[in-house]
């Protein structure tokens, strides 16, 4: 998995809270833009703000709110 970068902000400064689909990607083995996009349209996945017509990110608590919500139980785990 690669390092999951902070998005700069237009002041300059760095915000690790809030990532790019591609950075979702990197922090989701498996996952790809497409697929998030996809997603998005289906009204699935993780929540997103939407600041500006082509601009779509997701925070890092929602990120992983979404990852466990889609944790499974095998057989023994209780």
């Amino acid at each position: 998995m690669g390092n999951v970068t902070a998005m700069p902000t237009r002041s300059g400064a760095v915000s690790s809270e809030w990532l790019s689909p591609a950075q979702v990607c990197e922090f989701i083995p498996g996952m790809t833009v497409t697929l998030l996009q996809r997603m998005r349209d289906a009204g699935t996945g993780p929540r997103y703000a939407k600041p500006s017509v082509k601009t779509v990110v997701y925070a890092r608590s929602d990120v992983d709110a979404y990852l466990r919500s889609t944790l499974v139980n095998t057989r023994g785990q209780s």
